[in-house]
């Protein structure tokens, strides 16, 4: 047991700060009454800028960010609608997956683990399709940010095929990982439906999913004939109309979303999404420096979650146990990536300072293993990649 709080890099539920944790801890309120409609007024402003949004719904879901995928399958879909699903990992598999349990009809785009999805290969698929099917599919899903492997999709460019060879088809996105992180313009890539979740780039527990719905979204669940009650977006929508949610929400989490939005406005929509990249580049380099090889090219890297392989003869098992005991806590591989890569999670409320803790103590477990490291060497690097993406040259004497 450890005698500290412990560095949870983990790609979520993200580590809380002290002012989120203490807002979880507030006194119940009428989730009927004012102060409620305000709190969820409050959410959807905040939120708005973040999905890219003047005037689209939001609709807040109490359930995980799965919860949110099935959502949009549910009230988008009619059984035996054709889907597209474009999965690049474990993700992309379960957007695809719920599709099918409801009914329909899935064609996958799927890439080798560790890729990502080019706007080529989006539009061949497209038009197979077509040509095997006589017309377009109802929708497309795709993965933002895909945490099982750490590679990040071009969703603006993929959103241009789909617009461009099947305009009517439905864009849907999982950016469960990555909204609030990432920069995303929904209205301007013409994105139907965007999924994010409370417990990743938004600094609270699990328990919420916030979905955003265009017009042509909301045309589409008048026609979907899948059936849904929980999770019916048009219910949200009426009662979000009188500041309410059809059913008990989570109202602690809310708190929580809430609190973390004032953060987030105090620092910045920029400096949120600068703080991230530098926090991705630090982890990288200090991960190389390590002698860690990545998975995923800089080129399609995520900014919230880098995955690395685990190298031959490196007693997985044995590190992690090391690294736990030191307070470091890490995610392992999914599917057939299981026992292969490790991951480290720099969302939230991560700080570059978090970053070089995790990489120095990764750095002392390798030099206990045997690794050939230089002792610094690691820390070094990840500082300066950092800096550097700070736009901070960290060999000038003026940072001083």
């Amino acid at each position: 047991m450890t005698r500290f709080q412990p560095n949870l890099r983990i790609p979520g539920p993200t580590a809380l700060p002290p002012s989120v944790r203490e807002a979880g801890a507030k006194q119940m309120i009428n989730h009927r009454g004012p102060e409620f409609a305000a709190l969820l007024e409050r959410i959807v402003t905040g939120m708005r800028p973040y999905f890219g949004t003047a005037a689209n719904d939001i609709v807040i879901l109490t359930c995980a960010g799965s919860g949110g995928l099935e959502a949009a399958a549910v009230n988008t879909l009619s059984p035996g609608d054709r889907v597209l699903a474009v999965t690049i990992g474990s993700f992309g598999d379960r957007f695809a997956k719920v599709a099918e349990v409801y009914g329909a009809n899935v064609e996958r785009l799927s890439i080798e683990w560790g890729e990502a999805v080019t706007p080529d290969a989006l539009r061949a698929a497209l038009v197979d399709l077509r040509a095997r099917d006589g017309g377009d599919p109802k929708a497309v899903f795709l993965t933002h940010n895909e945490t099982s492997t750490g590679v990040q999709n071009p969703i603006p460019k993929l959103a241009a095929v789909v617009r461009d060879v099947a305009p009517s088809t439905l864009i849907e996105v999982d950016s469960i990982s990555a909204l609030g992180a990432v920069p995303f313009a929904m209205d301007e890539w013409g994105v139907d439906i965007v999924v994010t979740g409370s417990q990743k780039a938004w600094m609270a527990a699990p328990g919420l999913a916030m979905v955003a719905i265009s017009p042509r979204g909301w045309e589409a669940t008048v026609a979907a004939t899948t059936p849904r009650f929980y999770l019916d977006f048009e219910r949200h929508r009426k009662d979000a109309a009188n500041g309410q949610t059809p059913w008990t929400p989570a109202v602690g989490v809310m708190f929580q979303v809430d609190e973390g939005l004032r953060l987030m406005a105090t620092e910045g929509q920029d400096g949120v999404f600068a703080r991230h990249v530098a926090c991705a580049a630090g982890t990288r380099a200090g991960l190389r420096a390590l002698g860690f090889e990545l998975l995923a090219d800089d080129a399609i890297a995520s900014r919230t979650v880098t995955a690395a392989r685990i190298p031959d003869g490196l007693d997985w098992k044995a590190f992690n146990g090391d690294l736990k005991r030191d307070g470091l806590v890490l995610a392992g591989g999914q599917g057939h990536l299981t026992g292969k890569i490790f991951r480290v999670g720099h969302l939230g409320s991560v700080t570059i300072e978090e970053i070089l803790g995790a990489i120095g103590t990764l750095e002392a477990a390798s030099l206990r293993h045997g690794r050939d490291v230089s002792p610094g060497s690691a820390i070094a690097a990840a500082q300066r990649a950092a800096l550097a993406a700070l736009g901070v040259d960290a060999a000038s004497p003026a940072r001083a």
